[in-house]
């Protein structure tokens, strides 16, 4: 079975900074890290690989940088990582996000299934997943909870909604995008983390993709962020309620009536 695992890597703190211009995050400077849904995609990958051998394959798109990412992967036990990096892609939103990782998978080959974590972090849109999906025509089940059975050609899952959940039955290959419940990341060994910077980590820019330029970048991209801001600070403060159980619930009902009606 042949398993690309999706990863982004995202700011590893909140301190962020919003370019006034592009409107985009200022990345650079900032801590990063491997988008923490990812790591439970990462992880099903590795099981599946496990119970059904082949390989798994993360990908990421980003700045040279990003290779850190794919590096930690490797020490999780990926095989290999491919990263897209190149000046035209800059500045791509969702949409050409999920076409240009949908040209390198196709590029990949025979690729049986595609895990991505639910979201990222800095983002949260849930849509790359999706649209990687829709740009291969493949089936896709997202919000995965739990891998029922898994075999070669198909794969029993239970997956969250807004009522409840369901199990369903997807043929291969497919998109998913999983949740946190789904299984629990194991961390990288020393031998992992020395072997993976041995590792040679494949680049690959527009042109290895074949992407079609009025489909990728901020030219290629159809939504425009018109305006961000950092969320307003919250006013933090602690009210010891003293008395008997009664007396502070009462205490305490007035004190959150009161912002309500605010």
């Amino acid at each position: 079975m042949k398993i690309v695992v999706c990863v982004k890597q995202v700011p590893a703190t909140t301190e962020i900074s919003i370019d006034p211009v592009t409107k985009r995050l200022i990345r650079e400077g900032v801590s990063i890290e491997m988008n923490p849904f990812d790591t439970y995609a990462l992880e099903q990958g590795l099981l599946l690989r496990e119970k059904h051998g082949g390989e798994v394959i993360v990908l990421s798109m980003g700045p040279k940088r990003a290779e850190l990412t794919l590096r930690e992967s490797i020490a999780c036990g990926a095989d290999n990582g491919i990263l897209l990096n190149g000046r035209p892609l800059g500045g791509s939103d969702t949409y050409a996000t999920s076409y240009i990782l949908s040209q390198a998978i196709k590029k990949i080959d025979n690729v049986d299934l595609v895990i991505c974590g639910k979201q990222a972090v800095d983002g949260d849109t849930a849509q790359v997943g999706p649209g990687i999906a829709a740009h291969l025509g493949w089936p896709q089940v997202t919000y995965v909870s739990r891998f029922v059975e898994s075999g070669p050609s198909e794969l029993k899952l239970e997956r969250m909604h807004e009522t409840g959940s369901d199990i369903s039955l997807v043929k291969l290959p497919a998109v998913l995008t999983v949740l946190k419940d789904v299984n629990i990341p194991r961390i990288p060994t020393l031998k992992g983390r020395l072997n993976s910077r041995k590792m040679n980590i494949t680049i690959w820019d527009e042109k290895d993709l074949e992407t079609d330029p009025d489909q990728i970048g901020l030219g290629g991209s159809p939504t425009r962020v018109v305006s961000t801001r950092k969320p307003d600070a919250r006013d933090k403060h602690t009210i010891v309620l003293n008395g008997s159980a009664s007396d502070s619930a009462q205490k305490l009902m007035k004190i959150l009536k009161s912002r309500i009606e605010l």
